[in-house]
């Protein structure tokens, strides 16, 4: 008899051809979220972009159909048409059906190349219920559809299978790529595109391509909206781009670019660098035109060579007094946008998905080039150097400051006085996988959340109004904010870069506003200082918004109060014609109308709430708008309301 824990042969499962991705989708593409959905086109843009890249076409196109498909298409060289000697299949049915098939593996077809691991087409037909290549070549046009259908071999339903062969359907003088694919509601769920996501990755890609085309087109609306992207100055574009809502220190950019071969690796690096008066640093880096969100060796170097060099300029300048203490590479990038990017001919990337980059001759690259690059920039232009010297020697002396106040803080709670007493309602457990951590606005709201809280995992910090907008104060009255300060205090990670992920104390970070012009400006504040000073909670998907209820419709059925909670107009009118005739309306004017019991069941309880994730999915789009709505100048935000706002 077999026992119940034994583990045999027979049970072993062995996953044929594209089922593995279809499995396990988040080990290809990250999240069946919205962010994994968009996965799919940039891979399938990717290889487009390769082609572009490689001196092999100057256009790119992307097409929103009205049925849900996407189309890429491409003006390359279109991919392999023939049939393989040993495969006996054709390089177009290789691609799409079978995992790590690519053209570069080696670097005789691409001397650089965004979709590495050649998985990405392949991938991209595991997730779609149909797709379809259309390829023009050789004077000829072919085209093949694969969809999630039988397989006779495999006597199965299976993902990517072939339905016809790749078949010549005309002639052309043409040549190039036509993709189009519809993502399988299955694996997604929800798979409407937004066009404001592809619409900033398009002018990213425009940006760091100089001189070719992209087009974005939406079929989707009765008007078709179609926007054209293309850039004659590139990365000089790019950073006028993120930095038009700043107020800059200099007006020409520090543009520098070189290439180098160590190991047998093609690397070219290529940086764009602006002081501007921020108080905290943004940098876009990207390797074979990905953005790597994650860093990795390359903007080490960058950050290493660039830190080098202005410390050394500092002694020749003799800007640095004696006894003065010098200056740290955070100091030093206070307020800087850079973009920072570089091509490896065979990259090394950290996770599938492609956000960290790990060739160790990248680091070595962008140290040299930025240390003798930024070097010779100084060398002609010294004012500004030393404008940008004494910012950082100043911004070392706050950091100082800042230590001894968070020290004497820290003392404090080390004496017994206890910052968060009486302030806010802690939860009892301390299992931060299980705890949330609520800010509600207002003390009448906030008295009710306590009261309507599971004090087991949920702790409740009342606003007390709304809190200073970070994005137009100085990193000093930023930590010198008691209300500010307290919310540090209870969450425990600290901030910018001494941000530690390992003392969070909760899985849920809750901002709980009213649901008028107030309560929105409030949640905008406080997202704009968790953006600025502790990204991470963003990043790391521990940030949410609550919606409460606008309206509550009611009526007593035999002494019994039957009730619905709607959140829009829209909701308003079904939930109107559930209650049915003689049902009442109560319109919360904000939280501190709801008793306890509403404020749980709509808003705080776990089994009946309503939660919106805060996420970044584009960090430079999180940039410019961050800057734009919330800085100092003006004029861009003004002419962006008169664009986008409803008088």
């Amino acid at each position: 008899m077999k026992e119940t824990n034994s583990y045999e042969v027979t049970d072993l499962t062995s996953l044929e051809k594209l089922e593995p991705v279809r499995v396990r989708p988040g080990m290809y593409i990250g999240t069946t979220g919205t962010k994994g959905l968009h996965h799919c086109i940039w891979e399938i843009l990717d290889n487009a972009i390769d082609e572009v890249a490689n001196g092999y076409g100057d256009k790119a196109e992307v097409i929103l159909n009205k049925d849900k498909s996407v189309t890429i298409i491409d003006n390359g060289r279109g991919i392999p048409t023939g049939i393989h000697p040993i495969k006996k299949k054709s390089g177009v049915e290789m691609v799409y059906t079978e995992l790590h098939t690519g053209g570069k593996f080696n670097n005789s077809n691409y001397k650089t190349s965004g979709g590495l691991h050649g998985v990405g087409a392949a991938v991209v037909n595991a997730l779609s219920s149909w797709l379809e290549v259309e390829v023009k070549q050789k004077g000829k046009i072919f085209k093949q559809r694969f969809e999630y259908a039988y397989d006779k071999d495999l006597k199965k339903k299976m993902p990517g299978t072939p339905v016809t062969g790749l078949e010549e359907i005309g002639t052309t003088k043409k040549s190039g790529t036509k993709v189009t694919f519809m993502a399988d509601k299955e694996v997604f769920g929800n798979i409407d595109f937004k066009f404001d996501i592809i619409d900033e990755r398009l002018q990213e890609l425009a940006f760091q391509n100089k001189g070719i085309t992209l087009v974005l087109r939406d079929e989707r609306k009765e008007e078709v909206e179609e926007k054209v992207y293309h850039s004659d100055r590139g990365l000089l574009d790019f950073i006028d781009y993120l930095n038009e809502s700043k107020t800059i220190l200099h007006k020409e950019p520090i543009f520098f670019s070189g290439e180098k071969s160590i190991n047998g690796l093609n690397l070219e690096g290529e940086v764009c660098i602006q002081f501007t008066d921020s108080s905290t640093e943004y940098i876009a880096s990207y390797v074979n035109n990905i953005p790597t969100t994650e860093a990795g060796t390359h903007e080490t170097g960058f950050k290493t060579g660039m830190t080098r060099i202005f410390k050394e300029w500092t002694k020749k300048l003799n800007l640095l007094k004696e006894k003065e203490k010098e200056f740290e590479g955070d100091d030093l990038r206070e307020g800087m946008t850079a973009i920072v990017r570089i091509k490896v001919s065979n990259p090394i990337f950290e996770g599938q998905t492609k956000t960290k980059l790990g060739n160790v001759e990248a680091y070595s690259m962008m140290n040299e080039l930025c240390y003798q690059k930024i070097g010779e920039w100084i060398e002609d232009n010294k004012e500004i150097a030393t404008i940008i010297i004494n910012n950082a020697i100043y911004a070392s002396q706050r950091r100082e400051k800042i230590k001894k106040i968070n020290e004497a803080e820290k003392k404090k709670i080390g004496n017994g006085t206890s910052p968060l007493a009486g302030k806010i309602a802690v939860c009892t457990l301390k299992n931060k996988d299980v705890t949330e951590f609520i800010v509600v606005e207002g003390d009448s709201a906030g008295g009710s959340a306590k009261q309507a809280r599971d004090r087991r995992f949920q702790s409740i910090m009342p606003s007390k109004g709304k809190i200073m907008n970070t994005e137009k104060q100085k990193l000093e009255n930023v930590i010198a904010s008691e209300e500010l300060k307290l919310f540090n205090t209870a969450i425990g990670t600290g901030i910018l870069d001494n941000y530690n992920e390992e003392q969070l104390r909760y899985n849920k970070i809750i901002i709980l506003s009213d649901a008028d012009v107030d309560g929105y400006h409030i949640r905008t504040l406080w997202m704009t200082y968790i953006y600025r000073y502790m990204r991470p909670l963003i990043q790391n998907g521990h940030l949410y918004i609550a919606l409460p209820p606008l309206y509550k419709v009611y009526k007593n059925v035999k002494n019994k109060e039957v009730c619905k909670y709607a959140y829009s107009d829209d909701e308003l009118e079904k939930a109107k014609k559930e209650i049915g005739k003689g049902a009442l309306i109560q319109r919360y004017k904000g939280l501190g109308e709801m008793n306890p019991d509403q404020l749980w069941d709509t808003t705080l309880n776990p089994e009946t709430r309503t939660l919106q994730r805060v996420t970044i999915e584009d960090a430079a789009k999180a940039e410019k708008m961050i800057s734009l709505l919330m800085g100092d100048v003006v004029e861009p935000r003004k002419n962006y309301m008169y664009k986008y706002a409803e008088f």
